[in-house]
This record gives C-alpha cells, sequence and structure tokens, in this order.
C-alpha cells in the first residue's frame, strides 16, 4: 500500500497539512514527499512493493504533469516496453507509465488500465488536478471540499477530518475531471448473459481465476497469503503454490478457546506444503483492540467490524514477526457467487441485482476491512477474485446457474476446480463460514456482552435518538457508532447503511448480519 494526497487550496501548505496526511504514514512508512506544484500540492507515503529503490518515489513527472498513485498496474511491463520507443523511464515502478499513458489516451487512459488504484495527477497545462479510483475501490480514495470550496483527496476519510465538513468515499470506476466525476466503468450492469453450458461456465472461471491469481503474485517485496480454510482463500493459496512451484507462506487466526478455521487453515496448508503460522487471539485482546479498530476502519458497520478483529490482530503478527510485505486474499468471491443468505433469493432477477448491489459497495465493506487491517500494519492487499476480467465475466453468467439449487453455495466456483486435486475434497466442498463466525464463535459473543455491559437499556434508547441517518438498533450497533463518532464527527453518510441480508427475503429478516442467525447455517460452524 501507500497513501496519497492531492489539494489545490491557496489557503493550505504542505507543511500545514502534513499532519493530516502523517495520520496514514503506516500505509507508506518507507519514505515521504510532499510536492508543491504551480496551484496544487501531491503528497506520497511510499511502501516500496515494484521497484524497491528510491527511484521508484513519487511523484512522478513528465512535464509539467504529476501523479502520485497507490496502484499495482498489471501487465505494466509489456506496457512500459510499447511506450520506451517515446518515453525513457528512470524506475522498475509500474506507476511510472501513467504519465506517458496519460499523455497518449488523455482521461480515456482510465478505461484501459487492468489495475487496482487510486491516483492524483496534476495537469501542468490546466493547472487542475484529475483523480481517478480502480472500477471495484479496492485502492482507497476520498474527497472533501475546503472552506474555500476548492476539492481535496485523501487516500482514507481520517486525512481530511478536520479539514473538510463533509467527507465522502471517491466512487469506484470514475475519474474527476473539470469539476465533475465520470464513469469509465460499469463491472456490475449486464446488458445480456452468457448463455454457456455448465462445463464452459466452469472452465471460464478456472482459467480466468488463475489468470487473476498469477498477475498478483509479481512483486518485488517477499508474499504472503491469508488462509482462513475456506473455499476462497484456500483456491488462492493452492493455485498460488502450483504456479510459484515453491513453498508459500499462509497466515491464519483464531479464537484460543473455540477456533473453528484454524484446524481447516492447517489441512489446507498441510495438504499444499506451505510454511504456516497460526495466531490466536484472546477475549482481551478482541476488546482491548475495538476502538482501535474503529478508528483504523472509519466504519460503524457490525459485519465490517467483527471481521476485522481477527484479520488485523493476524496482519499485526505478520508485520511484526515476519518480513512479509504484500498479502494475497480472498476477498470478493462472496459478492460474486452467493452468501449463506443469498441461499434465500426468490428469483435469478433477485440473486444479480443483490450481487450488483455488494459489488457496487464493496468499497465501503469487506474491501475496506481488508484494505484497512493490512494497509494499517504497512502491508499491501492484492485480491485475486477482484480481477477486472473475472469480475465481468462471473456478472455476466445467467444468475439461475449462479444459485444456489445445488443444495451447495458456490458450486461453480467448487466445480471449476474440482478435478485438478489441489484441495482435499472436504475443504473444497465444505459449507460456507463467515470470517467473523469462524474464528471462534465465541468472539461475537464477546463484543455483544461487552456491549451490553455499556449500556443500560434506558441508556440504549436514549442513546439511539442522537442519530438520524443509519441508526442504531442493537447496544452493539449503538457502541460502534458511538466510537466512531469520537475520530469521524458527522461523517456517517461516508457508509451506505448496516450491511445486512437482504430482509425483503423470506429467511432473511433478521437483526444481526452474523449467518448463525439463519436456518441454514447448518454445519457451517463445525
Amino acid at each position: 500500500m501507500c497513501s496519497i494526497i492531492g489539494f489545490t487550496s491557496r489557503e493550505l501548505t504542505a507543511q500545514s497539512v502534513r499532519e493530516y496526511f502523517d495520520r496514514t504514514v503506516s500505509r507508506g512508512p518507507d519514505a515521504t514527499r510532499m510536492a508543491e506544484l504551480d496551484g496544487a500540492v501531491l503528497g506520497f507515503h511510499r511502501l516500496s512493493i515494484m521497484g524497491l529503490d528510491e527511484r521508484g518515489m513519487q511523484p512522478f513527472y513528465l512535464g509539467g504533469n504529476a501523479v502520485v498513485c497507490n496502484g499495482e498496474l498489471y501487465g505494466f511491463r509489456q506496457l512500459r516496453e510499447e511506450l520506451s520507443a517515446k518515453y525513457s523511464f528512470k524506475s522498475e515502478s509500474d506507476c511510472e507509465i501513467i504519465l506517458p499513458l496519460y499523455r497518449e489516451y488523455g482521461l480515456e487512459m482510465f478505461s484501459k488500465l487492468d489495475a487496482e488504484f487510486a491516483m492524483v495527477i496534476y495537469d501542468g497545462q490546466t493547472r487542475e488536478l484529475i483523480a481517478a479510483r480502480d472500477p471495484i475501490g479496492i485502492r482507497p480514495l476520498y474527497y472533501g471540499y475546503y472552506s474555500d470550496g476548492s476539492i481535496m483527496f485523501a487516500s482514507e476519510a481520517k486525512n481530511l477530518v478536520g479539514l473538510c465538513d463533509k467527507i465522502m468515499p471517491f466512487p469506484p470506476g470514475h475519474y474527476y475531471a473539470g469539476g465533475k466525476f465520470v464513469r469509465y466503468a460499469d463491472l456490475t450492469t449486464v446488458t445480456e448473459y452468457v448463455h454457456d453450458d455448465i462445463d464452459t461456465v466452469c472452465a471460464k472461471i478456472r482459467e480466468k481465476l488463475i489468470a487473476g491469481v498469477e498477475k498478483r503474485l509479481d512483486a518485488d517485496a517477499p508474499l504472503g497469503f491469508l488462509l482462513s480454510g475456506g473455499l476462497d482463500s484456500s483456491l488462492v493459496c493452492a493455485i498460488s503454490a502450483k504456479l510459484l512451484g515453491k513453498k508459500i507462506r499462509t497466515f491464519a487466526i483464531g479464537m484460543d478457546l473455540d477456533p473453528i478455521d484454524l484446524k481447516y487453515a492447517r489441512e489446507v496448508a498441510e495438504f499444499i506444503g506451505s510454511e504456516h503460522m497460526e495466531v490466536t487471539m484472546t477475549r482481551d485482546e478482541v476488546l482491548a483492540s475495538l476502538e482501535e479498530v474503529i478508528a483504523m476502519l472509519g466504519t460503524y458497520d457490525i459485519t465490517t467490524i467483527r471481521a476485522s478483529m481477527g484479520m488485523y490482530l493476524c496482519c499485526k503478527a505478520i508485520h511484526e514477526k515476519t518480513d512479509v510485505r504484500v498479502l494475497l486474499t480472498g476477498e470478493i468471491s462472496d459478492e460474486l457467487f452467493g452468501y449463506k443468505y443469498t441461499d434465500f433469493a426468490p428469483s435469478p432477477e433477485e440473486f444479480q441485482h443483490e450481487a450488483k448491489k455488494r459489488v457496487d459497495e464493496l468499497h465501503m465493506y469487506d474491501v475496506l476491512r481488508a484494505d484497512r487491517c493490512i494497509s494499517v500494519n504497512s502491508l499491501e492487499a492484492r485480491v485475486p477474485f477482484g480481477d477486472l476480467d473475472f469480475v465481468r465475466y462471473v456478472m455476466s453468467i445467467d444468475p439461475a446457474m449462479k444459485m444456489n439449487t445445488y443444495d451447495m453455495g458456490k458450486y461453480l466456483l467448487r466445480r471449476a476446480f474440482e478435478k485438478d486435486g489441489i484441495l482435499p475434497d472436504d475443504i473444497l466442498w465444505r459449507q460456507k463460514a463467515a470470517f467473523s463466525d469462524a474464528v471462534g464463535h465465541s468472539m461475537v459473543d464477546d463484543l455483544k456482552a461487552y456491549a451490553e455491559s455499556v449500556y443500560t437499556d434506558e441508556q440504549f434508547e436514549q442513546g439511539c435518538k442522537k442519530y438520524d441517518f443509519a441508526v442504531p438498533f442493537t447496544k452493539e450497533s449503538l457502541l460502534y457508532r458511538d466510537i466512531f463518532e469520537k475520530y469521524y464527527p458527522g461523517q456517517a453518510p461516508m457508509v451506505k447503511d448496516f450491511w445486512m441480508p437482504n430482509k425483503t427475503w423470506p429467511g432473511c429478516d433478521v437483526n444481526d448480519p452474523s449467518a448463525r442467525v439463519l436456518k441454514n447455517y447448518g454445519a457451517s460452524g463445525k
């Protein structure tokens, strides 16, 4: 990861904004640069992943233009080779190709990128800033307006707290230029479904996921893999081990009392022959980390916070005990192939609509969780299931085929790899268990019990009345919201709402996001 900031206010200087920018120095602890341009400032905290020497430090310049980018541009070596006929390059950094691409293609450049990124470009001719974010929002970017009306961009909302009255997430798949936001990519609006037969669909899922993993193994810094023992992370690890042809490093976490995931992660690690590290966490560690995690995340959402506890503590241990700098994860599979609650989808059209909603909003929930938990520990996240080609194809599959009519969630993904032999059958066909549950049911129970101890029933009732947006509905949700407001006062609309199952569906009208409250949870938590 890295951290970026950009603004044009004449009332602010690089020095006056530095303390706000340094709130995210953990994203890029290797080096910092604040560049004062004609009418603008660009800032960059660097985490060295590609092109590790100082020549890869940003901003990059070309003529009167400059750019800061937190991103990974896949296939950049081929692009650089094509551009090298006209441009010379000083570093091995993938992001150095951005300004030559901008000179060649202008704003059309963004739709040509196979990348996860957030960037701010200073155009020396117009003396304006242009910003853009990848189509899923895997890399974070926020914006707000300073008191003089000028726009400000930064990697995280915490950079803008105290500078902007209203802070909002930069919309994924958009660029900002000439004072307006323009959508350059839409992965989830499907006008015509693919009607391939099931064997063809599974073959393409397999091919495209392997390609997505392979791209993300390219790094000049040491690689690691988060392994929960569930289908998604296990597939990423197994595919990676096969592609690399060597022992990979895997990491898993669970509660000390009742870990569910650890035994499955250990089974996968032994099967693929990885160098495996287990982390355990206690009730006291979870509760002691709660406020820090909410401040780090910038959300009050129940699901996101619960799922972040284990991920944060696991990444903290990786940062403290290893030299790993890049982590591959299994996020985004659920949104594409379905959760436990999407088993209740009343029709293929409803299933597709839900998938579209979830992918469009990912940057506020699971993707936000993975980014913050990993980056706050000075690591970089890579998400193979977020590969653009993979997402486009899975979204285009006839939703009738993706619905759980097989008595097994994510059937297409499982079937796609059933002949490869890269995972044990009991892992490949293991029922879905949510990460916040599978680290150990006691963790969620501990959080709920702690919230009960903080508020009386009367205090809960009065506390909820303080809020007129995303109103808390349990003591746990009130606790998270109150902590959130300490660090992000008045910024609740940054998050659309609470992540919850679709309450309009039969069987999903619940007041807790845990799959444990659904009647189809079954053997998921064993």
